[in-house]
């Protein structure tokens, strides 16, 4: 998290926006948000738009950050981009362990934790995702899951300091519209505290203007990872100055 920040709302924008619209996104979102006080806002492209959001947001407290980074620092690794490769063109944070990496491409708890680790070891900050898909909340096993997710991550990186957030990013509510309840995502948020005290977590999943008031208000959860919603700068300029407003 942004240092002073007292909450992050980081946008995700997944495959979306090459190069030119990212340049413009980015330029139109540093004149809206550029200065607003006491949070933390971050923007997370794909690879090939980083330098572009990056010239278009200096100089500007709103971070870029990356989607993903390896766990190795070169190599034969045909797609990936390590952490230093990252660091030298001026990105400073990275997501690891996003649903659509576990999901889609077969990420492991493993994976995830060794990526979150060289990413720190690279001077990146990391969001750390974790959730449960819908099949697992039907079963019960919410909390078996995070535990089994949080636990890989802390055996590996230890304690990060304010260097790692966690986001809590329900599977189910990723992209479907459909939110977790503020209460059922303040459950969430305190029984991963509880097994990592100091972290920060954020929501993701379905994160819009019209519910995160609600979710912002709740007393464990530090900040909000946008996704469809951070693609329209109306809306994720909405969002940012509610944290603002929440959090004041």
């Amino acid at each position: 998290m942004a240092p002073g920040a007292h909450v992050l709302i980081a946008g995700n924008w997944k495959m979306f926006k090459g190069p030119a619209e990212a340049a413009e996104f980015c330029s139109a979102l540093r004149e809206r948000v550029g200065d607003i006080p006491s949070i933390g806002i971050a923007v997370y492209p794909p690879f090939v738009s980083l330098a572009a959001a990056l010239e278009a947001l200096a100089p500007s407290p709103i971070r870029v950050g990356a989607q993903n980074v390896h766990w190795e620092s070169e190599g034969g690794f045909t797609g990936e981009v390590s952490a230093s490769m990252l660091v030298e063109i001026g990105v400073t944070t990275a997501i690891v362990g996003h649903s659509e990496r576990r999901q889609l491409f077969g990420e492991s708890d493993g994976d995830v934790a060794r990526r979150a680790a060289a990413a720190l070891e690279g001077s990146l900050d990391v969001i750390a995702c974790v959730g449960e898909t819908e099949e697992e909340r039907e079963r019960g096993e919410t909390e078996a899951v995070l535990r089994r997710q949080v636990e890989s991550l802390v055996e590996v990186v230890g304690d990060p300091g304010d260097a790692l957030v966690v986001a809590y990013e329900p599977v189910w509510a990723i992209g479907t519209g459909r939110t977790a309840t503020p209460e059922l995502a303040q459950g969430a948020h305190a029984f991963i505290k509880e097994m990592w005290p100091g972290v920060d977590v954020l929501y993701g999943g379905s994160v819009k203007p019209e519910n995160a008031e609600e979710l912002l208000a709740q007393p464990d959860v530090d900040g909000a990872l946008v996704g469809g919603a951070s693609l329209e700068i109306e809306s994720f300029t909405a969002i940012c100055e509610t944290a603002a407003r929440t959090r004041s």
